[in-house]
């Protein structure tokens, strides 16, 4: 739990993103969402991190949000929006490693007229990307993903997502994630329901609602980060009645069954996750709550799903539980309390 190095870079407003995964290569793109500003962190020499790059704006395209690499080490990002206000919607766009701009595509679609770019989800075995739509900025309430052919980022069709019986399950789609043989996607919504895609290689794709986590209001309940081990779907819940990080056996992508529930003593809100590659721990941040300023990490068991506090991952200075961030020491210098958000872990070396 010690911090060993962090870099400044220059701006405050709601440190969010950060790529899912740590790619190959040196480099991580990160983001201040509010600040509307991209920042490349050359991590050659993770004790020595510093900033590469940076971009806000391309061209019309304003407000980046989500990255991740591609194949070749290019990075598709979505960007929210098309200049200031929130009133147009974004696109998706193509970066190469340094954060310079390769091509665009909008993703404006009369079949939702409230969508905003939101997480992008390639899938290069079946050349396609699907891209959701949830609006930062909490105005616009998009109800669809969209298909993309990833070679040429032209959009293929735009699904509304199905209802379920409650009327709010296919609200603010969040996060697509693929499950273990790299084209079966499943689709989170911030309103906790989960959907398996279908036929995203054909004319027709559609999604099938198949699991639905009591949800009342933005206030207290959300569904954040989803991950996927092997089987295993993780999943970031909080609720008023109680919060967990939750994993689901998912064989039967169409049928997923609770295998276990993670939580805190106290109130909190578990959003962010990332796991550990070729290990069996998982990265964790939250938004506001009892550990808000905490890095916290959880063993699995991939076997069967139980999910445990690593009690070894402990803060170097109070010997609470996680790392804290909470703190005006870094190793940087002098500076105010942070929230954690976007976690990796770093590759091998």
């Amino acid at each position: 739990g010690e911090i060993l190095a962090s870099v400044p870079v220059g701006v405050r407003g709601m440190a969010h993103h950060s790529e899912h995964v740590m790619p190959a290569g040196d480099s991580l793109f990160v983001n201040s969402f509010r600040a509307g500003e991209t920042f490349v962190i050359d991590v050659s020499d993770p004790l020595d991190p510093s900033v590469a790059s940076s971009f806000e704006a391309m061209g019309e395209y304003t407000y980046p949000h989500t990255f991740e690499r591609l194949p070749n080490g290019n990075v598709l990002a979505t960007f929210q929006t098309k200049g200031e206000g929130n009133e147009r919607a974004g696109g998706i766009v193509e970066l190469d490693p340094a954060g310079g701009f390769v091509r665009a595509a909008d993703v404006a679609d009369p079949v939702d007229p409230e969508i905003r770019a939101y997480s992008v989800t390639p899938i290069p075995r079946l050349d396609r990307a699907v891209s959701t739509t949830s609006d930062m900025w909490g105005e616009a309430q998009g109800t669809s993903f969209q298909v993309w052919r990833l070679s040429d980022l032209t959009l293929l069709k735009t699904v509304l997502l199905p209802e379920g019986e409650a009327g709010y399950e296919h609200r603010d789609p969040a996060e697509v994630r693929l499950l273990s043989d790299s084209t079966t996607a499943m689709l989170t919504t911030f309103t906790c329901a989960l959907y398996r895609l279908h036929g995203l290689d054909t004319d027709a794709p559609s999604a099938e609602l198949v699991n639905v986590l009591p949800w009342a209001t933005y206030d207290t309940d959300q569904c954040g980060i989803p991950a996927t081990w092997g089987d295993i779907w993780l999943q970031t819940y909080a609720n008023a009645e109680g919060s967990y990080l939750m994993s689901f056996d998912i064989s039967d992508p169409s049928n997923p069954v609770l295998l276990d529930e993670l939580g805190w003593d106290e109130w909190w809100e578990p959003h962010w996750i990332s796991i550990e590659p070729g290990g069996r721990r998982v990265v964790l941040t939250s938004s506001p709550g009892a550990t808000l300023y905490k890095v916290l990490m959880v063993n699995l068991d991939p076997e069967t799903g139980e999910l445990a506090w690593d009690e070894t991952f402990r803060d170097r200075e109070t010997g609470e539980l996680g790392g804290s961030f909470e703190r005006t020491a870094w190793p940087h210098g002098e500076a105010g309390p942070a929230r954690p958000h976007g976690s990796v872990f770093s590759q091998g070396r």
